[in-house]
């Protein structure tokens, strides 16, 4: 675990001075079940990180979108700052292998649980916070985010794939150069299938399937988007 541990700080920047602060971060609640003298879990912890780690988004994507609007700018953040993409920031940096379960919220998968993966993001970045000053959990949140631009352009073709497609297409072709067309259905009514093509300029580009026309649709964008996406300034 220690090995882990190292790993953990060289990822995400900070050598912890007081390492009592990064295994409080790494402890599920569910480890004092099995270890009740243990100085406790991480939700305090998770509490202060949040604070901190939307206000380094905050004066992150301030800097970025000089133009954007506040609406603009709080959907950016809350894609970047919330639910399965801190879970995934997680993982990137190792934060899976060293966290502390109990024993039964390891036997029932607890370690690739999203959620706690997320507290457990959070609480990391309180503990860089109070072992290091702001500018530490600075550098270490913006160290393990990176390239900020490319990391919403996943995100927002994940959340939204017609939408960055008729983004790379419209600007060289007009507003009627994206359209779809239902290829095919099948099952009853209340299990409906559908297969759906994505045209652009007429020429088939993908294809996609699901239980609505709107998630086949989205299927085809992002089909779509493996050809005409290559980075968040095409077209």
């Amino acid at each position: 675990m220690n090995g882990d541990f190292e790993a953990l700080e060289q990822c995400i920047g900070h050598r912890f001075r007081e390492r009592a602060l990064l295994e409080r971060a790494l402890t599920h609640a569910s480890y004092l079940q099995d270890h009740p003298t243990a100085p406790g879990n991480n939700q305090r912890l998770e509490f202060l990180g949040d604070s901190v780690l939307q206000l380094v988004l905050t004066e992150a994507l301030f800097s970025l979108y000089p133009a954007d609007r506040e609406g603009d700018l709080s959907e950016r953040r809350a894609m970047l700052g919330k639910g399965r993409f801190l879970s995934q920031l997680a993982r990137e940096v190792g934060l899976d292998r060293c966290l502390r379960l109990g024993a039964a919220e390891e036997s029932t998968g607890g370690r690739e649980r999203d959620a706690a993966l997320e507290d457990a993001f959070e609480a990391l970045v309180g503990a860089v916070q109070l072992d290091g000053g702001i500018e530490a959990a600075r550098r270490a949140v913006l160290g393990v985010y990176g390239d900020i631009p490319a990391r919403l352009a996943s995100l927002e073709v994940h959340a939204n794939p017609k939408g960055r497609l008729q983004e790379i297409i419209q600007p060289k072709h007009g507003n009627n150069a994206v359209r779809y067309e239902v290829v095919s259905t099948e099952g009853a009514d209340h299990e409906r299938k559908y297969e759906v093509a994505v045209y652009v300029l007429e020429s088939r580009a993908g294809t996609g399937r699901g239980s609505s026309k709107k998630i086949a649709e989205e299927e085809a964008a992002r089909a779509a988007l493996k050809v005409f996406d290559t980075g968040p300034g095409s077209p």
